[in-house]
């Protein structure tokens, strides 16, 4: 366990050095910067400004600059907002972002999770016609497309809800309902694919013959079995829905973490892109990593080394 998780660290620490490489890199390989709209200011004072936030360097220095900073805790001061830190503006989003994520996988898990079970114990039944269709169509539909609708209807033409901002309860309604369509499609449809897949295998069958009670087949067999193909696809959905959607958050004016990922590639926030990205880069990393270690959990059989114990 001690090795593995070692050599996980090791290329999780590789891809994150190799991410933000690509990501400086390019951000600085696309002509102009983040002042060249400050037309009328003298070509001095673009200098002193240039100077003052390490711009005037070459990038490969100031890259270097930027990491020994990062690994000090120091990712900058945003262009966009110069009288904080990059950490406080992230502080300061993120717990918005959060709380739709969270919102969002425990309402998108829920009822996906339920309707792809009553899916596959129905087979071929209305009910099974209905979670299936509504599975593809809301994994189809895009979210800035549900949300602009939800706007319009329950917001405008209805007026029950806000059409936007944030500070009451009711400004997560529409959000997160725009926000869950696609998860909790994606997990009908591979909840029900998944347990068809394990109800009829020959074991359950078995399992059956045997008069083995239903609900112990259900729960010991069938569940238990299914899982593990289940985490493959649904955990890394939880980092998208973690760190925010830059199409719902600008829908409905949400303060979190994916408006100000829109609003810094906009406005060439260096620091501001760079500390999103890494941050996006770790939560994915570590998501993988747990995807990892609740396969031995669920299934013992399971060696981290991928060898059959």
């Amino acid at each position: 366990m001690t090795r593995y998780l070692v050599g996980r660290i090791a290329s999780l620490s590789i891809s994150i050095t190799a991410v933000s490489v690509i990501v400086f890199t390019l951000m600085h390989s696309v002509p102009g910067g983040p002042f060249t709209y400050e037309k009328q200011m003298p070509e001095a004072a673009m200098q002193n400004i240039l100077r003052k936030y390490g711009l005037d360097r070459p990038v490969y220095e100031q890259y270097f600059n930027w990491i020994g900073a990062m690994l000090r805790g120091d990712f900058g001061i945003p262009f966009q907002s110069p009288t904080e830190t990059v950490v406080e503006v992230i502080l300061r989003a993120w717990p918005v972002t959060m709380q739709i994520g969270i919102v969002t996988i425990l309402t998108a898990f829920t009822l996906g999770a339920t309707l792809g079970t009553i899916a596959a114990f129905h087979q071929n039944s209305w009910v099974d016609t209905v979670v299936t269709f509504g599975a593809t169509l809301g994994m189809t539909v895009p979210n800035f497309v549900v949300g602009t609708v939800l706007v319009f209807v329950f917001a405008v033409q209805l007026g029950w809800l806000p059409t936007g901002g944030w500070g009451e309860w009711r400004h997560m309604i529409m959000p997160v309902v725009a926000y869950s369509l696609t998860p909790m499609a994606l997990v009908a449809r591979t909840t029900r694919t998944n347990l068809l897949e394990v109800i009829h295998a020959d074991y359950v069958r078995l399992a059956e013959a045997r008069g083995l009670p239903r609900t112990l087949i259900v729960t010991r067999y069938v569940f238990r079995n299914a899982l593990i193909p289940l985490i493959t696809v649904l955990l890394p959905v939880i980092p998208d829905l973690l760190t925010g959607s830059i199409f719902v958050e600008t829908v409905f004016a949400v303060p979190g973490l994916g408006r100000f990922f829109t609003t810094s590639a906009l406005q060439r926030d260096y620091p501001m892109i760079m500390a999103l990205t890494m941050l996006i880069v770790v939560v994915w990393g570590l998501t993988y990593l747990i995807t990892d270690l609740l396969y031995t959990w669920i299934d013992p059989r399971i060696r981290l080394t991928g060898e059959p114990r």
